[in-house]
């Protein structure tokens, strides 16, 4: 949505960068122009709730650098080959290209439920092999890769002085879980990595000039940023737990193709979704899918707006009791959206109303909300701003709410945080209109027997009606 506003926030977008532990000022590399990249999902299973916070946060973080006027090209890769894939493909006896792309659907079709739309393109790593292919043959040549026989080929850690620098971390243990394919006893470092696993019998297999096998799991988004971007791009988004080994390896590589650094300007990470002070995950065991809640009944932008609810960089914890307080606060949201079709017959129209009325302070809302979300996505903040709008909305009169800022104000909630207040809260019919107008009359002359029946009738066009001193608002049933 591009924002025609009356209104310029005062303040630059401002990130906290994990490169450098600090919050600073967005500038890209490029006036005017970002480039973006978020690490996405292995398709071997349906998406859960803690892929739900990383991807809404992002999407987030997409909307905010295009309401600042920025051109964004937001790229997302897709793992679609892997040991988990191949496995999974196994247990179910299905074919692995089968499977992958099955699970891709899916993944898409939960991210646009929760109205994760931002991505400009959605790259398959099987679809860049050629690009992995040059990286890899790039990392040979100029000494920082080597073979291990019937293995594979790997990334040697010791030919690279700066890796650690974004996690803070320069050793791995034994124990550590690094990629899914890069322990072997035959490694030269312990912190060395899998860029390419030769072939084994019932595996997807390319061929390659230093053999046939399969990409590893750091170098496809290497590859696929550098067909994208070139060596060097704005920000880099994912998960907290994907800074080491991950993101660490990303920099490891291309850095060392290139020699240009840095490879990102800005690292951006979003904290953990916990159930009971534990990260949800699938290997735990202890996790909810995203489809799994909403076919239990709940709205996908009720889970959207649960997300925001904690700043991208902390935990939130998941519990439904949590979940249903999101929901009742888009209920009440949505109802505050819908005042804007009540405001047409009121006795003065929006150029009539004087400067100081309640019509500033919705201006001064628009304008507060993306500051709060330039100053490092502050999303809690941003909702409270909100709540306090449409709480001073409630306790007015009709006549006194300023149509336009309010349509501007619901148009910039939607355009940032993508709540979707527009179109999920359509006007009424001419029918219940009536309605609602015979009741009024009805009330006025004390016919309250008749007032009644006719509440009931709008009740069951799912419709509420609050009686205020100032006449009767009506809200959606929920």
């Amino acid at each position: 949505m591009q924002l025609t506003r009356h209104y310029r926030s005062r303040n630059m977008l401002r990130l906290h960068n994990t490169l450098t532990r600090k919050v600073e000022d967005f500038k890209p590399i490029e006036a005017g122009k970002v480039n973006l990249f978020v690490c996405g999902p292995t398709v071997y299973d349906l998406s859960h709730l803690g892929h739900a916070k990383t991807y809404v946060q992002v999407d987030v973080l997409a909307r905010v650098i295009r309401a600042n006027d920025y051109e964004l090209f937001y790229l997302q890769n897709i793992t679609d080959i892997d040991d988990k894939i191949i496995i999974r493909s196994a247990e179910k006896n299905v074919d692995w290209q089968k499977l992958r792309t099955n699970f891709q659907d899916e993944y898409i079709k939960d991210m646009t439920s929760l109205n994760n739309t931002s991505v400009t393109e959605y790259a398959r790593a099987t679809d860049y092999i050629d690009d992995i292919i040059s990286q890899v043959t790039r990392l040979i040549d100029n000494g920082h890769a080597y073979v291990i026989e019937n293995d594979g080929i790997y990334f040697e850690i010791s030919t690279f002085p700066d890796y650690g620098k974004l996690s803070g971390r320069t050793d791995v243990k034994k124990d550590d879980a690094q990629t899914r394919i890069d322990e072997s006893e035959d490694k030269r470092g312990w912190n060395d990595f899998c860029l390419w696993k030769f072939s084994k019998p019932n595996e997807p297999v390319w061929d390659a000039p230093f053999g046939a096998g399969r990409p590893g799991w750091h170098i496809e988004d290497t590859a696929i940023t550098e067909h994208f971007f070139g060596p060097q791009y704005d920000v880099h988004g994912g998960a907290v737990d994907l800074i080491f080994p991950h993101h660490e390896a990303e920099i490891t590589q291309m850095e060392s193709i290139s020699g240009k650094v840095p490879m990102v300007g800005y690292w951006v990470h979003t904290g953990f979704l916990t159930i009971d002070s534990e990260k949800m995950a699938k290997s735990a065991g202890n996790f909810y899918t995203i489809r799994e809640v909403i076919e239990k009944g709940y709205d996908p932008l009720a889970i959207r707006l649960f997300m925001l609810q904690s700043h991208y960089r902390s935990p939130i914890n998941f519990t439904f009791e949590n979940l249903d307080a999101a929901k009742n606060r888009l209920d009440n949201w949505r109802n505050s959206a819908a005042l804007r079709h009540q405001t047409h017959d009121t006795l003065q129209d929006d150029d009539k109303k004087s400067s100081d009325d309640r019509s500033v302070s919705l201006y001064a809302t628009s304008q507060a909300l993306l500051e709060a979300l330039n100053d490092d996505l502050n999303t809690p903040a941003a909702l409270t701003i909100i709540d306090e709008a449409f709480s001073r909305l409630a306790s007015s009169q009709l006549q006194d709410i300023h149509q336009h800022a309010l349509v501007e104000l619901l148009e910039t909630i939607d355009a940032t945080l993508g709540i979707d207040l527009l179109s999920s809260t359509p006007d009424i019919t001419d029918d219940a209109k009536r309605i609602i107008l015979a009741r009024q009359h009805a009330r006025n002359n004390q016919d309250f027997k008749e007032s009644d029946k006719l509440r009931t009738d709008l009740q069951k066009l799912g419709i509420a009606l609050r009686d205020t001193p100032h006449g009767s608002i009506w809200e959606y049933l929920v």
